[in-house]
């Protein structure tokens, strides 16, 4: 479990992929793994992945070929920019929202609209995710904990601050980049148990279901600066 508050932004040193349903990646975060240890949780880009092996700075996570399909991990290289977030402790300040580090969907940047002291960021939404997102609801943004300003049927707007402007990768993102996005987990839980009571007690499965990633808290969003 995480909260949406970036601690770092890292950066991907290799990627090595097996040729097979499979990708291991290392990636640099000096905060993060200053006490990170085999299988923790550390959140890249809101992916939830479990930690292989930690050396000096670089920490390295197995990927699965479904992550890489249904998030944007699979576009990663070397050298790229990435959003770090260790898992929340339970006496930690929950200063975003709770995320679960796994991916709904993958949405894309549509517009940027810059302001005198912020940023308006217009991104698209999967149809699928749009009963999620309500105005002035939460939503992760790659691991960033964010408030919806404005919503469509398949598009939404946030309002980005300086801060996490200078302190994460949304502040270099452009039109056309994809983006990891994790609707409010609470969202889908009430959809489910109003569905199980109009049912009887059978429920739909939650629109979208088989899209999540999971993988003993392996796949999913993440961290984020409000």
């Amino acid at each position: 479990m995480f909260t949406g508050i970036v601690e770092e932004l890292g950066e991907v040193v290799r990627v090595a992929e097996t040729g097979g349903d499979y990708a291991l990646v290392a990636i640099r975060g000096p905060l993060v793994t200053s006490d990170a240890r085999h299988g923790d949780s550390i959140a890249v880009n809101g992916v939830c992945l479990t930690v292989v092996d930690v050396d000096g700075d670089v920490f390295t996570a197995d990927v699965m070929g479904e992550t890489l399909r249904r998030s944007a991990l699979g576009a990663l290289r070397p050298g790229a920019p990435v959003n770090l977030e260790r898992a929340a402790a339970l006496n930690s300040r929950l200063g975003g929202h709770l995320v679960q580090g796994h991916v709904d969907g993958v949405g894309e940047v549509l517009s940027r609209e810059p302001a005198e002291q912020w940023e308006t960021v217009r991104f698209r939404l999967p149809a699928a995710l749009s009963r999620y997102v309500v105005e002035k609801g939460s939503i992760t943004v790659d691991g960033v904990s964010l408030t919806v300003a404005g919503v469509g049927p398949d598009w939404f707007t946030v309002g980005l601050i300086p801060t996490t402007l200078k302190l994460t990768t949304l502040g270099d993102r452009v039109a056309g980049d994809p983006v990891n996005l994790e609707v409010d987990v609470l969202a889908k839980y009430v959809e489910r148990l109003l569905g199980d009571r109009l049912t009887g007690g059978g429920g739909d499965r939650l629109a979208g279901d088989e899209g999540r990633l999971t993988g003993g808290g392996d796949q999913a969003a993440g961290g984020g600066v409000r």
